[in-house]
């Protein structure tokens, strides 16, 4: 009898309290826990600083670029007139200076009118027109192209033929960060060739503007990574004892100064990168960081030359301040609440 009828019912009375027991520890176990030991979790984030250290910095940037021809040059015509000589040909080789054409212009002259003072009677004598001849010489050694024709009319300006220098140049783009480091770059760069010849010393390094983007589907839309978008561009001739391709790849590496014993901090700990930046003191063990302005030199994109505001052992935030971000940590505020610091 006791083993049908009260075992049975006993353990149901047992899972009934487990069960009881289970929901109002999933549902306020926590707050329980909280209440009987009078605990409440608490973190903060302690900043992480760095030392103002003396080094070497060099200024060496590296760009990814191609080798490409070298654009025809155009043959301008310096005179309104008519081409009364045609005096090179299509396709010829030309050095700078070559005579490709020449340009008679002529211009009527007002007749001579005399009058007899004995007679009264007037002679009027016609003038032959006033007639100059230029020349229209190659700006640069090349092969021409001369489509212009003998007896065609030309105004100043107009292009009367194009010189293919045949010469090549490595080609690339910078990024904002780059053109800043290559303010006042050199005039040469070492380029290393993709499957090409050992690295050489290409020269007349130009550093210019971007070309326009094409318009896309949405105009107004930001780019993903401003940093990272073309800003400008760079440019140098290939020697001409180096064998290169238009097409092949090649690195450019310039190197825009180099500073020894110099100041130096991460770049991380830096708001801005050229002329002027902002660095975050921090005076003693768990002061408060200080906003200070100082001077900013050469860098290697790791860390950047101080010029003044710093001194050799002060100590600087390793990273900049976000807003709101630093202080006191409430774990029990579900806004703040960080794993990292309130013990997952």
């Amino acid at each position: 009898m006791v083993r049908r009828h009260v075992f049975p019912a006993l353990r149901l009375l047992v899972w009934a309290v487990i069960a009881v027991a289970l929901v109002k520890i999933a549902f306020a176990g926590a707050d329980v826990t909280a209440e009987a030991t009078g605990a409440r979790p608490t973190g903060a984030v302690v900043d992480r600083t760095v030392e103002v250290t003396t080094g070497t910095v060099t200024n060496a940037v590296t760009v990814r670029g191609s080798v490409v021809a070298d654009p025809s040059v155009p043959v301008r015509a310096t005179l309104a007139g008519t081409v009364s000589k045609v005096l090179a040909t299509d396709g010829q080789r030309v050095e700078a200076g070559t005579p490709v054409l020449e340009v008679r212009q002529e211009t009527p002259q007002e007749p001579l009118t005399r009058t007899d003072p004995a007679t009264g009677e007037t002679t009027v004598t016609e003038r032959k027109p006033k007639v100059v001849v230029q020349q229209v010489t190659a700006p640069v050694g090349g092969t021409l192209s001369l489509p212009t024709l003998k007896d065609q009319v030309v105004a100043v300006g107009d292009t009367v033929a194009q010189v293919a220098p045949g010469t090549l140049s490595v080609s690339g783009t910078l990024t904002p960060d780059q053109q800043y480091r290559l303010v006042g770059a050199p005039a040469e760069a070492q380029v290393t060739l993709k499957g090409g010849p050992a690295p050489f010393t290409c020269t007349g390094v130009r550093v210019g503007a971007a070309a326009p983007a094409a318009p896309g589907p949405d105009p107004a839309a930001e780019p993903a990574d401003p940093a990272a978008t073309p800003s400008g561009t760079i440019t140098c001739a290939v020697p001409a004892d180096v064998t290169a391709f238009p097409g092949l790849g090649a690195d450019l590496e310039i190197v825009n100064g180099t500073a020894a014993d110099a100041l130096v901090v991460p770049v991380t700990a830096v708001q801005g990168t050229v002329q002027r930046g902002n660095v975050w003191v921090v005076a003693t063990e768990g002061a408060e960081p200080e906003e200070r302005a100082i001077g900013l030199g050469l860098t290697d994109g790791e860390v950047v030359q101080v010029t003044e505001g710093l001194a050799a052992g002060d100590r600087v935030l390793e990273f900049i301040p976000v807003p709101g971000g630093a202080g006191e940590v409430d774990c029990t505020d579900p806004a703040q609440y960080d794993p990292a610091v309130c013990g997952g």
